[in-house]
């Protein structure tokens, strides 16, 4: 059977971290393509056809509200999401006025940000939600359902520790700052999450503490780095 074709993203933003992490995120579920400025992420929009729109608002040269003006004029049915630093009730509603239909304020939750996406996906009939299986010693990791399963057993895990191990499998044997894992699955790096971090570290350690070719090395100051022998 032929796979199903995967959604396609016009993704502005000029932040190269925040554009790295989102990217990053969402390519294992969409085709995502990312413009640092405004004008690029137009033309594009006039070459290429994509199914959902992902902008900032401060770019250089055509910032986000005048890109959202211009798709929106062109095409009125193709979702549109601002994801800004800019909190202020006025910009949310000059936004939602332009005809974006959500609003996203940074920091957030890749898990938030994917649930937006997959509510206006669906409404447009083109959700493509389908993370791939994966290869974790004797286990087949599924991320949908969370669980590691073979043959004798099936290990369920939390939601945060499938969206750690996710992303750990994605990085495997390159080392990861702390602060990447923290926005990328929290939002947010602050202490209080850092703290969650090594919990839900500390679990998957127990999980796969029989998978001897599978190790999560803490790399002090730094952050992990996830290998498979």
């Amino acid at each position: 059977m032929q796979a199903m074709e995967k959604s396609k993203i016009l993704y502005a933003e000029d932040d190269e971290t925040i554009a790295f992490l989102i990217q990053d995120s969402l390519e294992c579920y969409y085709d995502i393509s990312c413009y640092p400025d405004g004008r690029s992420a137009l033309e594009a929009f006039d070459t290429q056809g994509f199914d959902i729109c992902l902008l900032d608002i401060m770019m250089p040269g055509i910032n986000g509200f005048e890109l959202a003006q211009y798709i929106r004029d062109k095409n009125t049915e193709i979702p549109i999401i601002f994801i800004s630093a800019k909190a202020l009730k006025e910009d949310r509603i000059k936004g939602l006025k332009i005809g974006a239909d959500d609003y996203l304020v940074k920091p957030f939750s890749i898990e938030e940000l994917i649930l937006k996406i997959e509510v206006f996906l669906k409404r447009t009939k083109k959700t493509s939600i389908h993370p791939p299986k994966y290869k974790v010693g004797k286990y087949d990791f599924d991320p949908k359902n969370y669980t590691l399963q073979n043959a004798l057993d099936t290990i369920t895990l939390t939601q945060r520790e499938s969206e750690l191990l996710h992303y750990f499998i994605r990085h495997k044997n390159t080392v990861v700052k702390r602060q990447d894992i923290l926005k990328a699955i929290w939002g947010d790096d602050d202490y209080f999450m850092g703290r969650s971090l090594d919990v839900f570290i500390s679990r998957l350690r127990k999980v796969l503490v029989n998978e001897e070719n599978i190790l999560i090395e803490n790399l002090h100051g730094i952050g992990f780095r996830f290998s498979e022998k």
